[in-house]
């Protein structure tokens, strides 16, 4: 599963790198394991070196205690202060699972039930269900992300909290995102404010602030002596843009309980060993096994119902890496990513978090730390192969993504994310649109699937599924059944397909031409001016949509203040994208009425505008036509 991130840049950026790469990418091969401590400290620290990362916070742990505690690297470049043991870093999404305890501690004191209607316990808190007469949202489907509301929007994303504003008041600041796209209970999205939902009911019922409650709870039980929601007089790292040099300012998060704690490497250490331990802190019961283990499985999806383990239970998900199953959540923040894992089985885990936003580095560093502690485990025993279901080749065709996490990225997501299934050799196949390679899975039991690789161990367990038809078609569930995606016919997929490259073709032929014309009409002689209204609005409106796109990658770094706010990069965006309609329509126009233009520029023209029209009609549909980032 790909870090849980509260930057919303991964999908603005990243969103069409990910996706050509279909379904699941072939993984690196982990690095060679480090044989004892202080190697893998030099291999840790030459990956900060090459990556310009300043610092890493860490923790490996067995069950009976910790291996390794330390900080390895700067907490501060200017300063030159080193990362301790001691020096808090920001988790991010890490900090979910403390609302699912917290659920879990009420439901085992009896005072709520996971299947209770949210709006029953806290009707005062706004979401829309129109089907919460037959399919209410649950409490259980605030934690396993199956509400199916939208992700926080960026203005939430955006919004500088103080310390002293209240949850409540945090969850009124903006609500349009809580709104259910599907019925809940069948689909996972990942969304951050179903947690601070959660922690919303942990207040209402207990009547103590839900940071308070978890401290008495959790942190202080579990040994998380620093641990804290806020900033405190604790050493704390300071976050850094990619280049290692430039920092991040401090920001409070809108609501707290979705990725606001600060932990040290001692805090998550104890913090690690309480899994390990089944709930279990130096022999005293803080949680019992049974919710530890329910944490770990989810319940809710359709895949979940049908019996497919992996996935996101509540706060904590499988992860599969070189052959073995983890557990846990990671997270980000602006300049911070941090991952926590284990394996009960084997009885270790591990806890990293750097002060920077470098994603490469943050997987280079997560491969060499697992490396360094499964190198002497024997990878668990994987699933026979077993014959495909009997309607298997019913499932073969083209699918497209059918459970956005950002709604507003869903109409580049459903068409760079479609995929074509078929099955051969007794084994589904899976191949993304844009790629020539298929990525295999391995029929194991009933409608599961695991992964095949060329190089990299199988995976141990089935992590897609083939669903139960029902009545709105056939689906699939895929990366350890937290995607899902639907079938849609055939003749729809090649229109989408045909269209996507007839827009890119027309849009590419539109900025070469132009220096041919631009410099033509240097030439009076090859002036015609009949034909410049067809030559200067589809550049326009071609210009417009790479520079609205523009911006956004200029601001990639600091996108939620740039485009959560309204400033002249949000703004130029809400600009640029009418300005994009605007000059596409001129363009059909102007074709309509250059009727002594030459035959061969008016048809060209004709097929540019149309193709510009067209798309401006898609991009109006999906809302991006005057697209306010900020609103």
């Amino acid at each position: 599963m790909p870090v849980m991130r509260t930057l919303v840049s991964v999908a603005l950026v990243g969103l069409l790198a990910g996706l050509c790469h279909g379904v699941d990418k072939e993984k690196e091969q982990p690095p060679k394991p480090a044989q004892s401590i202080p190697e893998l400290q030099q291999q840790l620290e030459k990956i900060l070196k090459d990556n310009h990362v300043p610092g890493v916070s860490l923790a490996m742990v067995k069950r009976d205690g910790p291996e390794w505690i330390a900080g390895v690297g700067m907490a501060d470049v200017a300063s030159k202060t080193a990362v301790t043991a001691d020096t808090q870093f920001r988790i991010g999404s890490t900090s979910k699972a403390f609302a699912a305890l917290s659920i879990l501690k009420l439901a085992n004191e009896g005072k709520l039930s996971l299947t209770d209607s949210v709006h029953q316990l806290a009707p005062e808190v706004w979401f829309e269900n129109r089907w919460e007469a037959t399919d209410p949202v649950l409490v259980v489907d605030l934690l396993e992300h199956t509400t199916g509301w939208d992700d926080m929007h960026l203005r939430e994303y955006a919004k500088d909290w103080p310390a002293s504003g209240g949850l409540r008041e945090g969850l009124d600041y903006d609500h349009s995102s809580r709104v259910s796209r599907w019925p809940p209970g069948t689909r996972m999205a990942y969304c951050n404010s179903g947690p601070a939902v959660a922690a919303y009911i942990v207040e209402k019922i207990t009547g103590q602030r839900f940071e308070d409650y978890v401290a008495q709870n959790f942190f202080q039980p579990i040994g998380m002596k620093s641990a804290s929601y806020f900033q405190t007089s604790a050493p704390l790292t300071t976050l850094y843009h990619d280049d290692g040099k430039t920092p991040y300012k401090y920001w409070n998060i809108l609501l707290r309980p979705a990725g606001s704690i600060n932990a040290s490497a001692n805090d998550m250490a104890a913090y690690v060993g309480f899994y390990l331990n089944r709930g279990r802190v130096n022999g005293v019961e803080v949680m019992p096994a049974a919710s530890i283990e329910r944490m770990q499985n989810p319940t809710r999806t359709w895949a979940a119902q049908e019996g497919l383990k992996p996935g996101y239970g509540m706060s904590n998900y499988w992860s599969i890496n070189e052959g073995f199953v983890y557990h846990g959540h990671n997270g980000g923040v602006n300049g911070g990513l941090t991952e926590m894992s284990y394996m009960p089985e084997y009885g270790v885990g591990y806890f990293f978090s750097i002060n920077s936003g470098n994603g490469e580095a943050f997987e280079k560093i997560g491969k060499t730390i697992r490396a360094y502690l499964t190198r002497e485990l024997t990878k668990p025993a994987v699933p026979p192969p077993g014959p495909l279901p009997g309607d298997a080749e019913g499932y073969a065709g083209w699918y497209e993504p059918d459970s956005p996490r950002v709604q507003m990225f869903y109409l580049v997501e459903r068409l760079l994310g479609m995929v074509r299934v078929h099955f051969g050799d007794g084994k589904l196949l899976i191949r993304p649109v844009v790629g020539t390679k298929d990525e295999t899975f391995v029929p194991v039991a009933g409608r599961q699937f695991r992964k095949t690789f060329e190089k990299d161990p199988p995976n141990p367990a089935a992590t897609v599924m083939l669903l139960t038809p029902d009545v709105e078609g056939r689906y699939i569930q895929v990366a350890n059944g937290t995607a899902t995606l639907k079938r849609v016919p055939n003749w729809l997929a090649m229109a989408e397909i045909v269209f996507t490259v007839y827009f890119a073709l027309a849009a590419v032929s539109v900025l070469l031409y132009a220096p041919f014309w631009l410099l033509g009409g240097i030439s009076r002689n090859r002036r015609r001016p009949q034909e410049r209204a067809m030559r200067w609005w589809p550049l326009i409106a071609v210009l417009s949509l790479l520079g609205a796109v523009g911006l956004i990658i200029v601001k990639s770094a600091d996108v939620i203040e740039a485009m959560g706010n309204l400033t002249a990069w949000s703004g130029g965006v809400f600009v640029l994208t009418i300005l994009f309609a605007v000059a596409s329509v001129a363009s059909l126009v102007s074709v309509w009425r250059a009727e002594e233009a030459r035959k061969w520029v008016r048809r060209y023209s004709a097929a540019v505008a149309l193709a510009l029209v067209i798309a401006t009609a898609y991009f109006a549909y999906w809302g991006v036509i005057g697209l306010r980032t900020w609103g």
